[in-house]
């Protein structure tokens, strides 16, 4: 194994299933016992496998960062300075489709072949923290075709061209757990290691981990139920991270997220108002790995503002809805939602709601529910902004706002 890190590490949630620390690698740092998150340099996006996808030939592009194990490879030394890169979901590496050599050719996942050369990427170091990659068949570089900023931009092989930054690649490791509770959609509900009234929300930027604190809401935070306009415990800042922490009753309105923000490991054992809403503008990315919430009257999850939320690793029971895309905020946006590897027990009405009007999809991925076989998981709405009630306009997988088949969801 080669080690060595550069500093700069800050606590990050990247990865299903997994709290980790970032840092950034070179070509003499990379731990190829690690898997890394590649951010492109132009778009501050991550090298994503479509659509999660674990199939020979499923093509790579760039996502917003969202701690999928489908945007984390490990780099298997194949000597002489080349590698493969292992997707962690699907063992699947980074390939050029048909080995091709030309301009633009696809990148593709494939099963490894050690003797595959378009399957072996070599190490450019580009100062600064940041790295090409060239395939060993092509000597083309991995890139974002035409420079794109946007979710989706098509990963190519391209010829090397020093001042593109469309073929700069950070590093960024998937370090090593930091404690609390288990990350899993049934693990078991945490025992809390001491109790913190509130009477005022909390405010986080930064990271705050809790140590399995349960926390609950006192005074001004004394409300419970559907109470509108409460206060919530935790008040998150854009960028803020909140881990290890259990929410007692009352929860208020429980977590709010100014902007992008990561929950790790949090737990809502009687939900409030909302376990969390998530306020942030159009490109806010909000990541929640691990935990669990129940007794929830009506939403868990609750999305204001624009952007994309991923749950993953997450159980729920006794509610109302998993997610709602606001059907009649008085601003209104694009909403993206992916949920992967989510436990769900009855009783409970409707995975998630979102508005087809405003082009918000929703997909999901190894979803288990217990104990109701007929569960909603995606409905349509028409939303507004005037504050009027949404109109329903239909349920069920679509392949436009509804992502996903049968085999996506297990019924138990």
């Amino acid at each position: 194994m080669t080690t060595g890190l550069i500093a700069g590490a800050a606590a990050l949630g990247l990865g299903v299933g997994t709290v980790v620390l970032t840092q950034q690698a070179n070509a003499a740092t990379i731990d190829t016992g690690a898997h890394y998150v590649l951010k492109n340099r132009n778009s501050g996006k991550a090298l994503d496998v479509r659509n999660f996808s674990k199939a020979d030939g499923a093509v790579l592009n760039q996502w917003s960062i969202n701690n999928g194990d489908w945007q984390q490879f490990a780099f298997l030394d194949m000597g002489g300075g080349n590698y493969r890169l292992q997707a962690k979901h699907s063992g699947k590496v980074v390939d050029v489709k048909g080995a091709s050599k030309a301009d633009g050719a696809q990148i593709v996942q494939s099963t490894g072949d050690r003797t595959a050369a378009s399957q072996q990427w070599s190490v450019q170091d580009m100062g600064g923290g940041y790295v090409r990659l060239v395939n060993r068949n092509s000597s083309k570089v991995l890139a974002i075709a035409g420079g794109s900023t946007a979710d989706g931009g098509n990963a190519v092989a391209s010829t090397g061209d020093r001042a593109a930054a469309g073929q700069q690649w950070q590093l960024v490791k998937v370090g090593a757990a930091t404690g609390g509770g288990a990350v899993s959609p049934n693990a078991p509900w945490p025992t809390a290691t001491g109790t913190k009234p509130v009477s005022a929300s909390v405010k986080v930027s930064g990271t705050l981990d809790g140590g399995m604190t349960r926390y609950y809401g006192t005074g001004a935070l004394g409300g419970s139920g559907q109470d509108e306009g409460q206060d919530p415990i935790f008040d998150l800042a854009d960028g803020a991270t909140l881990k290890n922490v259990i929410l007692g009753s009352p929860a208020a309105d429980g977590v709010h997220c100014a902007g992008t923000c990561t929950l790790i490991n949090v737990w809502w054992e009687d939900v409030g108002e909302d376990a969390a809403t998530f306020r942030g503008g159009t490109n806010a990315v909000f990541t929640i790995n691990g935990g669990g919430a129940r007794n929830a009257d009506d939403k868990v999850f609750q999305h204001n503002g624009g952007g994309t939320l991923t749950i993953t690793n997450f159980q729920v029971t006794d509610f109302g809805k998993l997610y709602r895309s606001c059907g009649n905020c008085s601003t209104q946006y694009k909403r993206t939602l992916i949920v992967v590897t989510v436990t769900v027990t009855a009783p409970g009405d409707l995975l998630a709601g979102v508005n087809t009007n405003y082009g918000d999809t929703a997909t999901f991925r190894n979803i288990t529910i217990i104990g109701d076989k007929t569960m909603d998981i995606c409905t349509r709405f028409t939303g507004n902004s005037t504050g009027k009630e949404p109109t329903r306009t239909g349920s069920g997988p679509d392949g436009t706002t509804c992502k996903y088949t049968t085999a996506d969801v297990t019924f138990e």
